[in-house]
């Protein structure tokens, strides 16, 4: 990717929360501190880090904020596993990063990610046989944990709606394009993204978190399916924008906006740009297929009603996480972010 060598030395941000919050309402939940408490608890007996990468990994992250922000209304319990399923999420994001970072030669390039597909394999088979035993490799073990509190109190549709091994295959594709230094098309990428964001995921923790009992029949409707799509890309969109200065810093070209710079030819600023215009589009979409939402009967209109606000609540609430964790603007002021200047960070900046 020789050519993404050479970016200007800094970018534009438009407010990306104003966006979503067009129509996505920003809300906190009051159970922070003793959920992360629980949490904490719980993470610190899996064997993943030693105990600074931990400190580091836990700190760092704000994992209990953007739990917060993202699931305003769900009890402490609730909230205490939307933190822990956040620590699993974003440590196994982490593996497959370091299984495909710093690769050096032909063999690295193969055998990376087949050991993203091992891990892959392993937690495959904790969510298709639930009455195993709990394994011993700790991602899985950390996916056994969490299922088994989601079985607690999840109906059978929202276990099976969570499209976890559809997530989990998503994380092996991007990391073979990432070895392979592959770059899909904007399309094929939108799709991916879709998929590796754990959208799917992220609607079943949101149905958890409230005991919410809708029916399949809810969620084969083609309204809701494409209402899903939106809100997954009202989220994924901005990560990608967000995001975009750490990864390009990584070396990591699997971001939408080195994609429409690609597939359009165009500069930084103006791919940027693009996928700002494509994000208002997409707000813009969601509200016309939210006034098109068919009726289910008043009992399931009003469980309905609360799933989308719920939803909209953690579309918003993960946007703006995305400015407050030192994660993707480190030393960058983000109190105002209309029109927010963003210092090109060095390469091996993270």
């Amino acid at each position: 990717m020789q050519r993404y060598e050479s970016l200007p030395p800094q970018f534009y941000l438009q407010d990306l929360a104003a966006i979503t919050g067009r129509v996505c309402e920003l809300r906190v939940n009051p159970h922070q501190a003793e959920a992360d408490r629980a949490a904490r608890s719980w993470f610190n007996q899996i064997s993943l880090y030693n105990d600074r990468k931990k400190s580091k990994f836990i700190n760092y992250g704000k994992f209990d904020l953007f739990a917060t922000l993202s699931f305003p209304d769900a009890d402490c319990a609730h909230l205490a596993t939307c933190i822990m399923f956040f620590f699993w999420a974003f440590s196994v994001h982490k593996l497959v990063l370091i299984h495909t970072d710093d690769l050096s030669d032909e063999g690295d390039l193969q055998s990376k990610p087949d050991a993203v597909q091992a891990g892959h394999d392993i937690s495959v088979s904790v969510y298709t046989n639930p009455d195993g035993s709990r394994p011993q490799y700790p991602y899985a073990a950390m996916l056994y944990d969490l299922l088994s509190r989601f079985r607690e109190t999840s109906t059978i549709g929202a276990y099976d709606r969570q499209a976890f091994e559809a997530w989990s295959s998503s994380q092996v594709t991007q990391s073979r394009n990432r070895s392979q230094d592959r770059m899909p098309s904007v399309d094929e990428f939108i799709l991916m993204r879709r998929a590796t964001i754990g959208g799917a995921l992220v609607e079943a923790m949101i149905e958890y978190s409230l005991d919410l009992d809708l029916p399949d029949v809810v969620f084969e409707n083609p309204i809701i399916k494409a209402m899903s799509d939106a809100t997954t890309d009202l989220m994924t969109w901005p990560n990608d924008l967000c995001s975009f200065n750490k990864e390009q810093s990584d070396g990591d070209y699997q971001n939408l906006v080195f994609c429409i710079m690609h597939e359009r030819d165009v500069g930084l600023q103006e791919a940027i740009n693009i996928l700002t215009d494509m994000l208002n589009q997409r707000v813009d979409d969601y509200v016309e297929l939210k006034s098109q939402l068919p009726s289910f009967g008043a009992d399931v209109d009003a469980e309905l009603e609360r799933y989308l606000h719920a939803l909209e609540n953690f579309v918003q609430g993960t946007v703006l996480w995305y400015y407050l964790s030192p994660r993707y603007f480190r030393g960058v002021d983000v109190t105002n972010r209309e029109n927010l200047v963003v210092p090109l960070f060095e390469k091996g900046a993270f």
